[in-house]
């Protein structure tokens, strides 16, 4: 799987084959993966202290977790003492719920391609393609849990998930 930055979307390449995730998407899951890694489950933690960590924009990532609470992925708490935490443990909480939350064009069923008159070519389209693409998408991401993606990313700062050859 390579990965590349382009245009506000990292685009996913594997076999050919491309998917744009926005930086809302990204940075959604990064935000979800630092808060799994900290435990912050039982905790809150604020905005600003995403950002810093991550380097991400404080209002960026203020509109990012509005919508993640809409979708009930994380709960706020106002005041001094306020911020952010996950509604559920992480291993709960997959890549397609953070994605639906965030990424809704990305669920989204599209018009006709065709005019009324080539309908079948339509359908077509639809039933081998486009329904089969949209299923294994959301199969994969509904896979992958905030607890995996925060296991890695640990095994990876400490070293865990190298093999060294002499």
């Amino acid at each position: 799987m390579h990965l590349k930055e382009g245009e506000g979307t990292l685009l996913f390449k594997q076999k050919g084959t491309v998917m744009r995730f926005s930086s809302k998407g990204r940075y959604a899951i990064a935000a979800l993966i630092y808060m799994s890694q900290k435990n912050y489950t039982e905790d809150q933690v604020t905005i600003i202290s995403i950002a810093q960590a991550l380097g991400i924009s404080k209002i960026y990532l203020e509109q990012v977790f509005s919508m993640l609470k809409r979708a009930n992925i994380v709960t706020s708490l106002k005041g001094s003492q306020g911020g952010y935490k996950l509604s559920s443990p992480p291993e709960k909480i997959t890549v397609g719920d953070i994605a639906r939350a965030v990424e809704t064009s990305l669920f989204e069923r599209t018009g006709a391609t065709v005019s009324e008159e080539a309908i079948a070519i339509d359908k077509a389209m639809e039933i081998l393609i486009w329904d089969k693409l949209d299923n294994a998408v959301a199969l994969t991401l509904d896979q992958v849990t905030l607890l995996e993606l925060a296991d890695k990313a640990t095994g990876i700062d400490t070293g865990e998930n190298f093999m060294f050859f002499i």
